[in-house]
């Protein structure tokens, strides 16, 4: 009877999964895109009030506001790589098992869960270990000042333990969203941001913790939402079930999914490089304020990535669906309609920000000078934020066509080839303002970046169009 309820339980999903799709090649693109991206970028944005609210807190703390802010902005490369070690087995690892889910083979696909649960346990306890013996090295090597590493260490000491929740928690959320439980995944993390958000005041302020407070509150907020995600995994409203069977490693499971995931853990990963490259010269330029500004301009730059990124995830089964049904036309109309949107989006957040540039730096913090400083910063860094829409849905679109190579290669030009080199260029080309030339390598990045990914996605759109026609 038990194997029975599974074949049935299986078989339903199978039929689920295939209605599911069947829709992608029907209903019109633009209620379809909205369907689709609008729970994924309200997740997107739930997430990042993690680091955020933490900010923002941290922030006003009365007379040390400014400088733990910048100490805990150096530790913003840290957490980076840790989150994208829980991309690397979770975003590599769910899409297997949907695999396997459409070819009805549950058991396969419970292994493969199961083998990612067993992995990033063990990726967590290594990270742990090695946070806490060389994290003070790793913060000052990535721009901790004198000033500054005393509120770093004291946030990653504390931030280090959480690292198994934050590990299964976005790792092992991505196999719910997998199985088609979108409302289910939301919770999960909105469970987290809520905690976080009213711990964080009781912490930072209450019991005067200061930067250990907003530490303590993120690892009690994601260990909140480790349980729900955990809970459901290992419980029976689940499709797929984390058994205790299957969770010796086996190769032929776990390596296909390092495999996989291991594109976006080099995106992910690049981005705590490009990090401490600034951090360092700009606090060899401008000093802590510098840095202490560069905090800031990573949470807005992040606050306009997330809905991009949001839009793209919510056209690429669109576009993926029609291409694989070699509908070229529909495949076509989504990526047009997902560069209006997002072109749409970049250039009305450019717009707020270079008119109300100091509105945004008030929401971090309360010092003046910081906030003048950051001020003048925004409008540098985010020059080109207006053509950001177009980097974005193109790099989309190649993941959405498998075209994995030319989503790397983009994301590589943009970061390793042009970014990291003028960090440290501009500032012996433009030497009246060192500092600003440091912010000004993002903007000159973008433009370079846009207009050689504009170009290399028309060759290659047209010959995945010409592939299906």
């Amino acid at each position: 009877m038990k194997q029975q309820n599974e074949n049935e339980e299986s078989n339903a999903t199978s039929v689920s999964v295939q209605s599911d799709r069947t829709f992608l090649a029907t209903e019109p693109i633009g209620k379809l895109l909205a369907k689709l991206a609008l729970p994924t970028i309200a997740a997107q944005l739930i997430n990042m009030l993690y680091n955020i609210v933490d900010r923002i807190y941290i922030g006003h703390i009365p007379d040390t506001g400014a400088m733990a802010l910048t100490g805990v902005g150096v530790c913003m490369p840290l957490i980076m790589i840790i989150t994208a070690f829980a991309a690397l087995v979770g975003n590599g690892g769910a899409p297997r098992a949907t695999i396997f889910m459409g070819k009805n083979k549950k058991d396969d696909a419970e292994k493969i869960l199961a083998n990612c649960f067993t992995m990033q346990i063990l990726l967590s306890v290594i990270l742990t270990v090695v946070l806490l013996i060389w994290n003070r090295d790793f913060l000052l090597a990535f721009g901790a000042s004198a000033n500054t590493i005393e509120y770093a260490a004291s946030y990653m000491n504390i931030y280090a333990l959480g690292t198994i929740f934050v590990q299964l928690t976005l790792g092992m959320n991505a196999f719910i969203t997998a199985q088609g439980f979108a409302k289910e995944g939301m919770l999960s993390v909105l469970i987290g941001a809520i905690a976080n958000i009213i711990l964080d005041p009781i912490f930072i302020f209450g019991l005067h913790m200061g930067v250990r407070g907003a530490a303590l509150a993120t690892v009690i907020s994601q260990c909140c939402s480790c349980v729900w995600v955990i809970s459901f995994l290992f419980g029976k409203r689940t499709t797929l079930r984390i058994r205790g069977k299957n969770m010796g490693l086996k190769a032929a499971y776990i390596l296909p999914c390092l495999a996989l995931g291991s594109a976006i853990f080099i995106m992910q990963g690049s981005e705590s490089i490009i990090s401490v490259c600034f951090n360092s010269s700009l606090l060899k330029y401008g000093g802590d304020i510098a840095v202490g500004a560069m905090t800031i301009l990573t949470s807005v730059m992040q606050f306009a990535m997330l809905p991009l990124q949001g839009l793209g995830q919510g056209a690429q089964p669109i576009i993926s669906y029609n291409y694989g049904a070699k509908n070229a036309s529909r495949v076509r109309a989504a990526f047009k309609l997902l560069l209006k949107v997002s072109l749409l989006y970049s250039t009305i957040l450019w717009l707020f920000i270079i008119c109300f540039p100091k509105v945004f730096a008030s929401i971090f913090t309360t010092d003046a000078a910081l906030i003048a400083f950051t001020k003048d910063a925004l409008r540098y860094y985010l020059a080109a934020l207006f053509m950001f829409g177009i980097q974005i849905a193109c790099q989309m679109t190649f993941n959405a066509l498998g075209n994995a190579p030319a989503s790397i290669l983009v994301a590589i030009m943009r970061k390793f080839v042009l970014l990291l080199p003028l960090i440290f260029i501009l500032p012996h080309i433009i030497t009246a303002d060192k500092t600003m030339a440091v912010y000004l390598a993002e903007p000159i990045a973008d433009v370079l970046a846009v207009t050689f990914t504009s170009i290399l996605f028309s060759f290659q759109f047209k010959k995945a169009l010409r592939e299906i026609s």
